[in-house]
């Protein structure tokens, strides 16, 4: 939340040139408080605990937030049951004449199929052109980020020769309000068979590198119209995630590296250490705060 300062005082270009968040009194004079509407677009097929990840984020804050859950009808979940979907989520048709202030479209583990070939991309297509015009400002994580970039500017995947799999040191490059907070140096998990081409990103008019890794690659880009957030990682992780996923990979026999910087000295049988909490709830609250509330025009 801002800090609510007079007019004119002296210390305003100081505290806005180190990226700290001031508001004049008049201007927050004007604020009417209400509770913001969300909608959370779940392509994960562990709908459940994937709820339960975002909604720790985004509860992380003294903001009020209404959430709208969104499936895709065109899909048949093999994981969450049709009571589960009946009862908690709502289909594009349903939310189509609505408007929101913000919404989170997940990852999914359909990385390595063209997007095209996705059962649900005209239905996703659907809800990317909704976003331009219904919807203030979305945040797209992982998958969700790729399948966005590749709609909106036509930027495509590219295939790893390995799975980006642990938790990588990042760098902010651009100093906006969705990393205000963030240490020169954070963390971040990653999960994904595919990236981006970074010198095609540099190239793009559209879009800034706001933070990114030495290995993992770009992992925050903004559009320039600040309507767009892509982040490449899982920042909303629980910490055993990717414990669970290396080994249920093991178990089914698959080629598959211990996540890199993840356990203490690379062992699976200690405990995982968390490096990337503070930043991912820093990462949620600037988007609600920054990008959502005080940017809203209503």
């Amino acid at each position: 939340m801002p800090v609510i300062i007079p007019k004119n005082l002296p210390a305003t270009e100081v505290l806005q040139a180190e990226n700290i968040f001031v508001m004049q009194r008049p201007r927050a004079m004007t604020q009417d408080i209400r509770p913001l509407n969300i909608a959370i677009v779940n392509l994960m097929p562990t709908k459940i605990e994937t709820e339960t990840q975002l909604l720790r984020m985004i509860g992380n804050t003294p903001l009020q937030v209404n959430i709208d859950f969104i499936h895709m009808s065109t899909h048949k979940s093999k994981n969450a049951s049709q009571n589960h979907l009946e009862t908690f989520y709502k289909n594009f048709k349903e939310i189509k004449s609505k408007k929101y202030d913000g919404m989170i479209v997940t990852g999914a583990p359909v990385e390595k199929m063209d997007f095209e070939s996705v059962d649900y991309w005209k239905e996703l297509s659907q809800i990317f052109e909704f976003a331009k015009t219904n919807v203030y400002s979305t945040l797209f994580i992982c998958w969700g980020a790729q399948a966005a970039l590749y709609y909106y500017y036509g930027i495509n995947k590219i295939a790893l020769d390995e799975k980006m799999f642990g938790v990588f040191k990042h760098k902010v490059i651009k100093s906006i309000p969705i990393v205000r907070g963030f240490d020169d140096v954070f963390f971040a998990p990653h999960s994904r068979h595919t990236t981006w081409d970074v010198n095609i990103l540099k190239q793009s008019p559209m879009i800034d590198i706001v933070a990114s890794s030495d290995t993992a690659g770009a992992y925050i880009l903004v559009s320039k119209d600040d309507k767009f957030i892509f982040v490449s990682g899982h920042a909303e992780y629980d910490p055993y995630v990717l414990d669970q996923e290396y080994k249920r990979d093991k178990n089914l026999g698959l080629d598959i590296n211990i996540p890199y910087n993840y356990y203490p000295d690379d062992n699976p049988q200690l405990k995982p250490e968390v490096k990337w909490r503070s930043h991912a709830n820093l990462l949620f609250s600037n988007w609600l705060n920054y990008h959502v509330y005080q940017e809203v025009p209503y």
